[in-house]
């Protein structure tokens, strides 16, 4: 998955104004206590963080 596509399907979840807050300000236990912005800079795969985000937020399965 490209960045690009994590982050349209962030704003599509959460709406534009607040996909960068959650990416920001929540900590995720299934990114190992961290936020997305975090996992994101630490290397992690963009497909297991839009999965994270997926579990963590309740996407529905049609958007996952």
């Amino acid at each position: 998955m490209r960045l690009t596509i994590f982050w349209e399907r962030m704003a599509d979840h959460f709406g534009e104004a607040y996909a960068d807050s959650f990416a920001r300000d929540h900590v995720m236990s299934e990114l190992g206590g961290r936020t997305v912005h975090q996992a994101l800079t630490a290397g992690w795969d963009v497909k297991d963080v839009w999965r994270a985000v997926c579990a963590a937020a309740g996407v529905p399965a049609e958007k996952r």
